[in-house]
């Protein structure tokens, strides 16, 4: 974090990105000093209620995070920012959002966790919109106007009050990424299938990593063979939906070997805390990818020059391909099929698919419906698809990529209609390669 006297002092000077929280209540004037290279401003944890009308002086301003602040309304002079592109309000108090609040150049929008009840209809003429995160707010219905927005690829609207879905909204030619568990959408959804473990049988390790939605330890259980991850949720609301949903999805889902789901649900934790307990990740595995950046917007990042064999390729997507085709035969999507969210050993290609927290269990007395919902994540894995071979080490000619580049094609077909089910795509995966890999 920056400090004010920083800023005043003039040490920041040319600085292109600012973090500010110290119990502001408006922003300081002093922030116009950086008007020539500010790009990314952080103004989360503070108590502002405004921001400044000279806000659009920073003409090159693409980036503004203001979570966990009192706003009511999402601030209208957002819109006259003309470089803006990332707008964060998270865990406010926003009850409004006037078609003012947004910018032209709008890509990436996160209203999570307010008190929102409607959107105005201009969202969807924002025509670079990639990203829009409304989890855990009052919505009812989506904006029509949100219909035209042909680029949206990625839309949480967990943990609202829809009772339906728009007929368009699973039309949409990019989307790929939804999560809307938490809805009262009217589905027969089995309960929780997993046992429990009481937290007095618990005996905790070291520390095995933490993320936006809760930290994980490693943990024994009395009685149970093995260690296991203990995650601990770290609140009420992520930015993907609730954890009761995401345990009853994993729990639905149930155990496969390219799978990490919930083997037990945490009960007795001494503040209330909600838990799941998870196998451990095998030894050797890491993260495919990084999470998207804020450039990227909705695809994963890869280190530069990461090259990837075919032989270790074709098992990472063979096994990841029959993990989701099991899922929906199970009647669950992910809802955040990313390769920063897949662990793999790189000498064998073996992954898992992980993290369930956008994850919803699928209507089975609908089945257009479910296969609508199922479509939108074949995509999901089209773009995956993508990445991998775009980073695959194989010479021009070798089959592999001529496979890869035909699913490609099928999987982000704009008609999500037309697109193969992961039963499909799986079966593809697993016909004859003609040469070794």
């Amino acid at each position: 974090m920056h400090t004010l006297e920083q800023l005043r002092r003039g040490d920041l000077a040319g600085a292109t990105r600012l973090d500010l929280s110290c119990g502001l209540t408006e922003l300081p004037a002093e922030v116009l000093g950086l008007a020539d290279s500010l790009e990314v401003l952080n103004l989360s944890g503070n108590r502002l209620t405004t921001l400044p009308a000279w806000l659009p002086r920073l003409r090159r301003l693409k980036v503004i995070f203001a979570s966990d602040n009192p706003f009511t309304t999402l601030p209208e002079v957002l819109g006259d920012c003309p470089a803006l592109e990332m707008v964060g309000f998270k865990a406010c108090r926003i009850a409004w959002v006037p078609a003012a609040s947004l910018p032209p150049a709008l890509r990436w929008l996160i209203l999570t966790d307010n008190a929102i009840d409607t959107l105005p209809d201009v969202v969807g003429e924002r025509p670079r919109l990639q990203k829009l995160m409304l989890a855990g707010n009052r919505l009812q219905a989506l904006p029509e106007g949100l219909a035209g927005a042909q680029r949206l690829e990625l839309l949480r609207i967990s943990a609202n009050r829809f009772q339906r879905l728009p007929d368009w909204l699973l039309r949409l030619p990019r989307l790929s990424w939804l999560a809307l568990a938490g809805n009262p959408l009217g589905w027969a959804v089995p309960p929780l299938q997993l046992p429990v473990v009481d937290w007095a049988d618990l005996t905790l390790g070291e520390p095995l990593g933490e993320g936006a939605s809760g930290r994980a330890v490693r943990a024994t259980v009395a009685g149970w063979p093995g260690a296991l991850a203990l995650k601990l949720f770290k609140g009420a609301v992520t930015s993907d939906g609730l954890p009761e949903h995401e345990m009853a999805a994993g729990g639905a889902a149930g155990a496969h070997p390219a799978l990490c789901t919930p083997v037990a649900r945490l009960q007795g934790h001494p503040d209330g805390v909600l838990g799941m307990l998870l196998p451990l990740i095998p030894a050797g595995h890491v993260l495919l990818a990084g999470p998207p950046s804020l450039q990227s917007c909705t695809r994963d990042v890869y280190p530069a020059g990461w090259r990837l064999g075919a032989g270790p390729a074709l098992r990472l997507l063979r096994g990841i391909a029959e993990a989701v085709a099991h899922l929906h035969a199970h009647g669950v999507v992910h809802g955040d099929l990313y390769a920063h969210n897949i662990l793999w050993h790189a000498a064998t290609g073996d992954a898992l698919l992980s993290d369930f927290g956008a994850a919803a269990l699928l209507p089975a007395d609908q089945p257009a419906l479910a296969r609508a919902l199922q479509a939108l994540e074949v995509r999901a894995f089209g773009c995956l698809l993508e990445e991998l071979g775009d980073c695959l080490a194989a010479p021009p000619d070798h089959p592999l990529r001529a496979m890869i580049a035909g699913l490609v094609a099928s999987c982000l077909d704009t008609d999500p209609a037309a697109r193969p089910s992961m039963a499909e795509v799986s079966r593809s995966l697993f016909k004859e390669v003609s040469c070794p890999c």
